[in-house]
């Protein structure tokens, strides 16, 4: 049997194997930890005392073609927050009473998940100097609250081309989603609108980075290393500031104007200028327009509201692109050319106008804006006086061929269809055929069928045809340019760190309508009677060149009429192509006119004078 010290012996041999395996597996594991994941468990280590932070790049600038810059950056003041601090109810309450920001504005802003996680969050930029220095004077009142100097955008030219050029903000989220917006991050400042938008992957650099080593308590201690950021490129635009100026401007008077000639309605309108053989968008100007630099640090919840409440004429709608409109008798000088070129009609051929037109029936009757007409008069004459019945005849006409031909002609101008300018939110326009009249009327029957009023209501830019400010001034310029339509643009070139040509944009045809030289040379020299004996001399009147142009009163139900005018200059060689809408501001002649007279005198070089014109016909 055995002793009680022979039993001893086995339980400590047991105890000693528990033990020899226990140290064992320590040993193991010390070596997994240390040896195979040494590198990952230092890293973690490094993860805990070390903190990255992005350092944002400086955006490129945007210049108009003669180099002045018309956005760039700045540094700014900027008081941010701690994420820490949302829960701090009386320090979100005195920032309230001192920044003058809705206590529930900073508290959103404070608690964005939109950054890094740690970082500091911005909740008014542009602050004054006694904000700076009192928050200085009184830090231990305001734990968490620092101040920081921030790049942000600058308009040296204020609220000019505010539509071209466009506002930035936060990334959003579904623009995150987005593959050009691959490697970007919630918190970046990107394009929203206009040129920002469209030419983001040029104008945003490289972001450079710090790695700092911090304590137990988060606060940085040393700089272990850093990157620089790259700093963007910078994007010259074919934009002329002082052309610009001129027709933003201009606009502003044909309102003035117009609400002098008793259209108080009158309230918007836009402006387009093009070069007509390299379709460089030298001025594009939009009525009511707005500050960008609302946008800075986040718009305020009452802008935004302003900027889109019902009254306000949404004053961010680039209207040169984005707003279409009956064309009016703007389109004369298209129906014109696709009646001369099928035969429809002739240079001289002669029509009777009685003012009363009862063609397509007397239940039916149109009338010409004279209504007492203009008698027996010619094409060329039609032109000139903008008479309706020449052009409800040849539509008459067009209707009665069946095959849509003066459809066919205005897309062949263009119209629509976008242009495809460089720019963000264009609309296409509508050219209104059978097929269109069908679909759109599909829960209607009894509207589905297209009329022969229909084609002669587009014959004269009226009925269901639309087209943008944009799409007139390239149709024109395509008559100014031997029927070639160049792309109209705004991207002139990038330049890289260095002020060199990194890219450059190369014209390209947009349209080639099928018109003969010889017709339209024949409608050009109506165009250019319209501006010395016409619709337009009035607004023309010594002007000191050639002007070929075309006027036009758009009917809009329930409104007043619409404004027009589109013209190229000089007639003899044809440099640039302007069209003006004013919205409810009257006649084209005596309204929009003028307006497009001043642009074309900034392009030529000539005396910039505002004129009053008389009120006269379409």
């Amino acid at each position: 049997m055995a002793t009680y010290r022979e039993d001893l012996k086995g339980r400590y041999a047991a105890l000693g194997v528990v033990i020899l395996l226990v140290l064992g597996s320590l040993l193991v594991r010390l070596w997994s930890m240390q040896v195979l994941s040494g590198a990952e468990f230092s890293a973690m280590a490094d993860d805990n005392r070390v903190r990255e932070l992005n350092v944002d790049a400086p955006r490129g600038r945007i210049l108009d073609r003669n180099g002045t810059p018309l956005v760039e950056n700045r540094p700014a003041l900027a008081v941010c927050v701690a994420p820490s601090a949302k829960d701090d109810e009386d320090l979100l309450y005195r920032l309230s009473t001192l920044l003058d920001i809705p206590v529930s504005e900073i508290e959103e802003r404070v608690s964005s998940k939109r950054q890094e996680a740690l970082a500091p969050r911005v909740v008014a930029v542009d602050v004054s100097a006694q904000v700076v220095a009192y928050l200085s004077e009184h830090e231990a009142e305001y734990p968490g609250v620092e101040i920081q100097t921030l790049a942000v955008r600058t308009h040296p030219k204020g609220t000019l081309a505010a539509h071209v050029l466009g506002y930035t903000g936060e990334v959003s989220e579904e623009q995150l989603k987005l593959p050009e917006f691959e490697g970007y991050a919630l918190g970046d400042v990107v394009g929203k609108t206009g040129a920002e938008i469209q030419f983001e992957s040029v104008l945003q650099g490289d972001k450079g980075y710090r790695r700092i080593e911090v304590d137990a308590a988060g606060r940085a201690r040393r700089l272990i290393e850093e990157a620089e950021p790259i700093p963007g490129s910078d994007v010259v635009l074919t934009i002329d500031a002082d052309v610009q100026a001129v027709a933003e401007q201009a606009l502003v008077r044909a309102l003035e104007e117009a609400h002098d000639d008793e259209f108080p309605d009158a309230a918007a309108g836009a402006a387009v200028a093009l070069d007509v053989k390299t379709g460089d968008v030298l001025a594009m100007a939009s009525y009511p327009t707005y500050d960008p630099e609302l946008f800075l640090g986040g718009i305020a919840e009452a802008d935004w509201e302003a900027l889109n409440a019902k009254d306000s004429e949404y004053p961010l709608t680039n209207r040169a692109i984005m707003a279409q409109y009956p064309t009016a008798s703007t389109m004369k000088a298209f129906t014109g050319l696709a009646g001369l070129e099928y035969g429809v009609s002739r240079e001289w051929a002669q029509y009777y106008c009685p003012g009363k037109w009862t063609e397509m029936g007397e239940q039916w009757p149109k009338w010409c804006w004279d209504h007492g007409g203009h008698g027996t008069i010619s094409f060329h004459d039609g032109i000139v006086e903008s008479c309706d019945t020449v052009f409800y005849e040849i539509g008459y006409e067009f209707y009665k061929q069946g095959d849509e031909k003066l459809q066919k002609m205005f897309r062949e101008f263009g119209f629509g269809s976008d242009t495809g300018i460089d720019l963000p939110g264009e609309v296409n326009g509508r050219v209104p055929d059978a097929q269109w009249k069908l679909e759109f009327n599909e829960n209607y029957p009894e509207y589905q069928k297209w009329l022969p009023g229909d084609t002669v209501n587009i014959a004269i830019g009226q009925g269901d045809l639309l087209a943008t400010p944009l799409q007139v001034a390239a149709g024109y310029a395509g008559i100014a340019n031997g029927g070639k339509i160049v792309r109209p643009h705004v991207l002139k070139e990038v330049l890289d760190s260095s002020g060199e040509p990194v890219r450059v944009y190369e014209p390209e045809t947009a349209a080639e309508p099928q018109v003969s030289d010889a017709n339209l040379a024949i409608m050009r020299r109506a165009l250019v009677d319209v501006t010395e004996e016409g619709t337009g001399e009035s607004a023309f009147r010594g002007f000191g060149a050639t002007v070929a142009g075309k006027t036009g009163t758009a009917q809009v139900t329930g409104k007043d009429d619409f404004a027009w005018f589109a013209a190229f200059a000089p007639a003899d060689d044809p440099q640039y192509a302007v069209a003006v809408v004013v919205e409810q501001g009257g006649h084209g002649g005596a309204i929009a006119g003028p307006a497009a007279r001043e642009i074309l005198a900034s392009l030529l070089g000539l005396p910039v004078e505002h004129v009053q014109a008389v009120d006269i016909s379409r």
